[in-house]
């Protein structure tokens, strides 16, 4: 396994390499990531970083599919609980935290595996962040009152208009990484892709770093997805979303309105029934899932298998040695 990562690094002609030896295993939802991180953590001693902007969150477990307890205990993870709901997190904050994890970890003679789905995420600690303003409290109060008075639908459109490209990125749900970006065009004239193409085209380092991605077919996939949806049902979804709102939190904060969350919500608040609400949240957990693989696909520095096939290449290289 060591000679297959070793021999499937790449570098960029274009940028400095930086001396961190990375390992990122990512993929749709249900595709099987976590399963196979800690046979691949214990393959390469390695501690798991999870690339996940919801997992970082307190009391959110059954709905984003955390790791639990046990399979914590078997290798060590990071980035997992380190946020209560209603306190700010974002790229930002997962980029210096991940960094400072990394060092310790590779400090302990061990390897960090990033483990997780968010695209945005992983770019943004391996590529860096584009230097865009910060957050304006004023700016960002204009348009919580927009969405507040005329829907969600409206900061969308805003944004369609400002800037297309980031748009056809995010789901008109997203309100808070679409309030980010008309924040940064209200800011400074220009779009965010703007800002993001520039800083691609002009930084010059990057972390080295090992990509696996994991796929299934489609049909296989949803399948798991389904199952998924069921399992959280059964684990207790709808009374661990009754437990967060009980305990005061907003149905406004942005974990509250992540995938599964929202929907459980809206079925507590009497707004659809359960049979739409599962059948909901299936069909967006698929959309989701097709959203992830069309970002990572857009990265060719990632090597495809389906996480069977990868499990043959495990035998093969213990194999060779």
């Amino acid at each position: 396994m060591t000679k297959f990562l070793n021999s499937s690094i790449t570098k960029s002609p274009n940028h400095q390499i930086t001396k961190f030896s990375l390992v990122a295993l990512v993929g749709p939802t249900a595709v099987g990531k976590t399963a196979l991180s800690l046979r691949l953590a214990k393959e390469i001693c390695a501690e798991i970083i999870s690339v996940d902007s919801v997992q970082v969150f307190r009391g959110l477990d059954i709905g984003t599919a955390k790791p639990g307890l046990e399979e914590q205990k078997q290798v060590p993870h990071h980035l997992i609980d380190v946020a209560d709901p209603d306190e700010p997190f974002d790229a930002a904050d997962f980029v210096r935290k991940a960094l400072g994890i990394i060092r310790s970890i590779r400090a302990k003679g061990k390897v960090p595996l990033l483990v997780g789905g968010s695209g945005l995420y992983l770019r943004s600690l391996l590529e860096g962040l584009a230097p865009c303003p910060g957050r304006d409290p004023m700016v960002r109060e204009m348009l919580n009152k927009i969405s507040a008075n005329q829907g969600k639908e409206a900061l969308y459109d805003l944004l369609a208009g400002a800037d297309p490209e980031a748009a056809s990125r995010l789901h008109p749900n997203d309100t808070f990484r679409i309030i980010r970006a008309l924040e940064v065009y209200h800011q400074t004239g220009e779009p965010m892709s703007i800002w993001q193409k520039r800083h691609k085209s002009t930084s010059g380092q990057r972390l080295l770093c090992t990509k696996i991605g994991l796929v299934r077919p489609r049909e296989e996939l949803y399948e798991r997805i389904d199952a998924r949806v069921g399992a959280m049902l059964d684990a207790g979804f709808l009374e661990e979303v009754n437990f967060l709102l009980d305990k005061g939190y907003s149905h406004h904060l942005k974990p509250l309105q992540s995938l599964g969350y929202r929907h459980i919500i809206r079925f507590l608040k009497g707004e659809v029934s359960f049979d739409e609400t599962v059948s909901q949240l299936k069909r967006d957990t698929r959309r989701y899932a097709k959203r992830q693989l069309t970002w990572f696909r857009a990265d060719p520095e990632i090597r495809w298998y389906h996480p069977e096939a990868l499990t043959d290449v495990y035998r093969i290289w213990q194999k060779i040695g």
